[in-house]
């Protein structure tokens, strides 16, 4: 049971992070073998503003 997490800064529309966990499901399926049904995608949004890169805010 395939357990994928995503960390992304908010932003995306609701049809781009659906497009993304279909296209990512697929992906973890035929690689590994795992039926669909039992792959789990857990997306977390950071707010912008509370996210770093090299000591500086993004």
């Amino acid at each position: 049971m395939p357990f994928v997490h995503i960390e992304l800064v908010e932003g995306r529309t609701e049809e781009q992070l659906t497009k993304m966990v279909e296209e990512v499901t697929k992906a973890v399926s035929s690689t590994v073998g795992a039926p669909k049904e039992n792959i789990h995608v857990i997306i977390n949004e950071m707010q912008k503003g509370k996210y770093a890169q090299g000591g500086k805010w993004k």
